[in-house]
């Protein structure tokens, strides 16, 4: 199997943020890693281990010389993509239709969620404390309003009232719950809460003429989650430092990073304290350890639009095709800085990867990342890097496949040193 058909069999394995966390421990654990309970003692033991907390998972693998005298190489990425969040009471009629209400989350794309066959996804809690991961595979649609009844030049969906996708037509006792309860075989009475996200259904696919675009829903982040997991998963093999390799993916991204789970919370902090701790690590050790480590942020860059080039700062055009993005803004929007980008890109070069860099035009917002997130939290010297993209939070974006094997190859680089 291709590299990209692996990647495409990732993303249609992960339509949310809790089976993406799953399917990187699973992968890993096949790889040899083990799975670490947060409840029980710290293992850092050489080898790999890695860590599910609810939709982020942190990997980590200790080589054979690691102690005190170590730092962390850590590689951030986040497991979220925006999408249409399931209501609490979600079922409800409107003009004989049966429908599923959501809230927007996320900076979604609203106008591509119309006329696509969308999955529902995520984690069902029981009521006696299990949980399940859900996937419906194709079940609700946002139909769009006939061009007959809507003449009007720009296309406005009210963010309540028209984003409601159907589910059935007819039957009053249709409910997303049943078909949820149906598929896991439980009783849709014994759900007592449930965190789900429309994604979706149609597969990723593989374009273009010369150069190989992949088109998918949620490779914003998807394409840095499983390019750091490639990459870890090859670093692992033959890995030869003494500095712990750690990736780090995280939930809630997409909504500012303050949960839990989120860049903003205390995961990171847990495991690379854990780990220094039970590498021998006193508290002024760790902060050592600390001064010592790096970190990548992997997300998701702009590629220069055709269409729409006066968008982008004239003499800073990233495209499809050229390799990786280092991400650089003076207000501090990304956490780049000039050691950082220089640590970065003299690992593409040991890899034999282009770069490219974007800076943000002075007139138009530029959006964030963990990275500054990490880099405050931390005090870890960190870069934002990530591979050239197009349709940006659309249900279904664009990128370069040469890109995205470059993307992984210079992280390899970056973890190996």
């Amino acid at each position: 199997m291709s590299t990209t058909e692996d990647f495409l069999d990732f993303i249609a394995a992960s339509p949310s943020s809790y089976h993406a966390a799953e399917n990187v421990a699973a992968r890993l654990e096949k790889a040899g890693f083990t799975r670490q309970d947060e409840t029980t003692e710290w293992d850092a033991t050489p080898g790999g281990h890695v860590m599910i907390r609810v939709g982020a998972v942190m990997a980590w693998f200790v080589p054979e010389g690691a102690d005190e005298n170590s730092g962390f190489r850590i590689i951030g990425s986040h497991t979220d993509s925006p999408g249409l969040a399931v209501k609490p009471s979600p079922d409800f009629d409107s003009a004989g239709w049966q429908q599923v209400g959501v809230e927007i989350y996320g900076g979604a794309l609203l106008h591509t969620w119309f006329d696509r066959e969308l999955a529902v996804a995520g984690q069902v809690v029981t009521k006696d404390g299990t949980q399940h991961l859900v996937n419906t595979g194709p079940l609700l649609r946002l139909p769009s309003l006939a061009i007959h009844l809507y003449r009007q030049d720009e296309f406005k969906p009210d963010r309540q009232q028209h984003m409601q996708p159907v589910l059935s037509v007819g039957d009053p006792d249709a409910s997303v719950l049943g078909v949820i309860g149906k598929q896991l075989g439980i009783d849709p009475d014994d759900i007592a809460a449930f965190n789900l996200i429309t994604a979706d259904a149609a597969r990723g696919a593989v374009f273009g003429s010369g150069e190989r675009f992949i088109a998918a829903g949620r490779m914003d982040n998807l394409s840095s989650v499983y390019a750091s997991l490639v990459a870890l998963e090859k670093a692992a093999e033959d890995y030869q430092g003494n500095d712990v390799l750690v990736m780090a993916a995280f939930d809630h991204e997409e909504v500012g990073s303050s949960s839990r789970f989120g860049a903003g919370g205390p995961i990171l902090v847990d495991v690379l304290t854990r780990t220094g701790r039970a590498l021998g690590a006193n508290e002024e050790q760790r902060h050592q350890m600390f001064a010592r480590s790096s970190c990548v942020s992997a997300d998701a860059a702009h590629s220069v639009h055709p269409n729409y080039a006066e968008k982008h700062d004239p003499h800073h055009h990233p495209i499809i095709g050229k390799g990786p993005v280092t991400k650089i803004n003076g207000n501090q929007r990304y956490a780049s800085n000039a050691q950082t980008v220089a640590l970065w890109e003299n690992a593409c070069n040991r890899a034999g990867v282009p770069v490219q860099r974007f800076v943000g035009k002075n007139v138009v917002p530029c959006g964030s990342t963990i990275g500054p997130i990490t880099a405050t939290r931390l005090g870890i010297d960190t870069v934002d890097v990530g591979v050239p993209m197009l349709s940006m939070h659309s249900a279904r974006e664009m990128v370069g496949e040469r890109d995205q094997l470059w993307l992984a190859d210079a992280i390899e680089a970056y973890l190996k040193g």
